[in-house]
């Protein structure tokens, strides 16, 4: 073959030429290249305009279409596909915030919380202000469902996201409240309510939940208060109406109940129960002064006398708001319930004085005897009361006002009577040392008149008769010592300076002693008449306002030698000097009493108090006497 034709094969197998179509294509390519860079263009020149682009209108249109698939999706509860076709949109266009709101309400839709909060998250985040309450109740409506499923420390961080995101909506914190109090939490519950009413103006709303708090703690006091506040500012609340019903049911079933307990001597429990009454209706008189009785029965005078004083505040409280005509039959019962208060103080006083002169606290007991007769001054027992601390302390001319008081008061009282009997021997005996015998007489002639029946008066005023040369009069005291006690060591020598060369047997078969006799026995049964001499003996051995037919209350009064409550002396005077500062200063009362209560003479100044000494106290406690006159036996108590 001919070398020219073997080339033109090769040529038609493997062609080195560029066919036309090639290069025509690399010519538009060049020219691209050359028109698409500012290299390739002559100075002086312009770059060709660029076509416009499709690409973000493609996908703006796809991301349309995916949305409004979204939405014909909701409106036929397709939820799941909504989510999906709301998920490619926010793929192609996720600065829209408008599908991430519309993708929250399909999860919502799916009760789908925790995905529905995310996608509103997002949505904040391209507008920190957009959809702050849709979010915040999301979180609401997510603790809700889980409180109900009883899961609350899950619903107690859900409502706490909804109190955080809206802080000024109080429903999504009173919803934590309500899980706190669930799991038990109740001080941390107690602590949120305290806060918001420290920083805002408290409401009705605001004292009922707090009220249900203090009740659940078991501080019914805190309770009741709230609940009369939030009545105070609501009184149509019905949640307040209901909880204040439900504390006055409970504080009257505790009231029964001690009520109970005392009708059978249970009085520690029945202070129990009536404590839990006032814990319920703290403001109620009634039950103060039911304690304050408690208290004074169970010999706890300091606790007795501030509830009898409180119940009297309160009960003047009510009578000041009161006096209309339809409260009338109500303010009377107050009247009498406030009477019935400062009856029990009366007793409360006299009681603790009781105690302080079972402890020779006299001048304890004057003061505490002072506040008894300031409230109550036509009692007689109190002034008799007072008259024997005075006796104790030998300040016989106040002992003498306060029983010559009293005798005024009941003239025919046997234990008047026989104090003052008593006090007149004492002062006789203490003018008969002192050489004042004429006194001497005359104070045992009264003496013999109160009481007639110790035969030691007829003995000293014989004594102070034969002084004073009543010679009649002495024989006759002697005849009388010598009926009412003839083995008494001191009838022989009197004998015989009186009656000189008779025998006793002849005294008493004359004619002056035959007199003598049936006067002295006629004397004696009128007065044993007038009183029971064994009940008398019994009462005078301790110190009670009047007997118990009398005094109602006062079956419980105190016994003299029963210990006192109180360790010391000191601690007593203490507490006797803190109780008579709860209606006015002690300073002034002080200054004041001797001028308000005695209504006797004044005791003789110092210059003059010579005269009237105390006698010397025997292993009995009873005052005595020495020289001529003898011992004297009789005492007061």
């Amino acid at each position: 073959m001919d070398t020219s034709e073997e080339k033109t094969q090769v040529k038609e197998q493997f062609p080195t030429a560029v066919s036309g179509e090639d290069e025509a294509r690399r010519k538009s390519t060049l020219k691209h290249l050359s028109d698409s860079s500012k290299v390739f263009v002559a100075k002086g020149e312009k770059c060709p305009e660029k076509p416009d682009l499709l690409g973000s209108l493609i996908i703006q249109k796809k991301a349309l279409e995916h949305y409004t698939n979204g939405k014909e999706a909701m409106e036929k509860s397709h939820y799941e596909k909504a989510v999906i076709c709301f998920s490619k949109a926010i793929t192609l266009q996720p600065e829209q915030i408008q599908l991430h709101a519309n993708q929250a309400e399909v999860y919502l839709q799916l009760c789908d919380f925790q995905s529905a909060a995310a996608c509103y998250k997002r949505a904040q985040l391209l507008d920190s202000g957009a959809y702050t309450d849709r979010l915040a109740f999301i979180y609401y409506l997510q603790g809700q469902c889980l409180f109900d499923q009883g899961l609350y420390e899950d619903a107690l961080e859900a409502f706490s996201k909804a109190a955080d995101v809206k802080p000024d909506c109080r429903a999504y914190a009173v919803r934590s409240v309500a899980c706190l109090t669930a799991t038990g939490q109740l001080t941390d519950s107690l602590k949120m309510v305290n806060d918001w009413m420290a920083t805002d103006s408290p409401s009705s709303d605001l004292y009922v939940l707090r009220a249900r708090l203090h009740k659940k703690l078991n501080q019914n006091s805190q309770c009741y208060q709230d609940v009369k506040t939030a009545v105070a500012l609501n009184p149509k609340c019905p949640e307040a109406g209901a909880l204040l019903l439900q504390l006055q049911e409970a504080g009257e079933e505790a009231r029964q109940r001690a009520v109970d307990r005392t009708l059978t001597g249970q009085l520690p429990e029945a202070l129990c129960m009536i404590n839990v009454a006032l814990e319920n209706c703290p403001e109620d008189e009634r039950l103060y002064l039911f304690r304050g009785t408690l208290y004074r029965r169970l010999k706890d005078f300091t606790a007795a006398i501030e509830d009898l004083v409180k119940a009297v505040e309160l009960s003047e409280d009510d009578r000041g708001v009161g006096g209309q005509a339809e409260d009338r039959d109500k303010t009377d019962e107050q009247g009498s319930l406030q009477e019935e208060v400062e009856f029990q103080l009366v007793l409360t006083y006299n009681d603790f004085a009781v105690q302080c002169f079972s402890r020779g606290l006299y001048a304890e007991a004057i003061l505490l005897l002072n506040k008894a007769i300031e409230e109550e001054k036509g009692q007689t027992g109190l002034y008799l009361n007072r008259g024997d601390c005075f006796f104790k302390q030998g300040d016989w001319s106040y002992a003498l006002a306060d029983y010559q008081q009293a005798e005024e008061m009941q003239p025919d009282d046997p234990a008047v009577q026989l104090r003052l009997a008593v006090l007149y021997n004492t002062m006789g005996s203490v003018c008969f040392q002192e050489g004042r015998f004429h006194e001497a007489a005359d104070m045992f002639t009264q003496a013999i008149r109160y009481n007639p029946t110790p035969s030691q008066y007829y003995e000293k005023r014989a004594k102070a008769f034969r002084k004073i040369l009543n010679w009649e009069g002495a024989r006759q005291d002697f005849i009388c010592v010598l009926i009412l006690d003839p083995s008494n060591e001191e009838l022989p020598p009197m004998l015989m300076s009186l009656f000189p060369g008779c025998s006793m047997s002849d005294v008493l078969s004359s004619p002056a002693g035959h007199a003598v006799r049936v006067q002295l026995m006629d004397t004696i049964k009128a007065f044993t008449a007038s009183s029971d001499q064994q009940r008398l003996n019994e009462k005078l051995q301790k110190m009670t306002l009047t007997d118990q037919d009398t005094w109602a209350h006062s079956e419980d009064s105190s016994e003299a030698g029963k210990e006192l409550m109180c360790k010391n002396q000191e601690e007593m005077q203490i507490i006797v000097k803190d109780l008579l500062k709860i209606k006015e200063a002690a300073l002034s009362f002080l200054r004041e009493c001797s001028a308000v209560h005695h209504t006797g003479p004044h005791r003789p100044p110092p210059s003059t108090q010579g005269n009237w000494t105390n006698p010397p106290l025997d292993s009995k406690g009873s005052r005595t006497t020495t020289g001529d006159l003898g011992s004297d036996s009789t005492s007061q108590k």
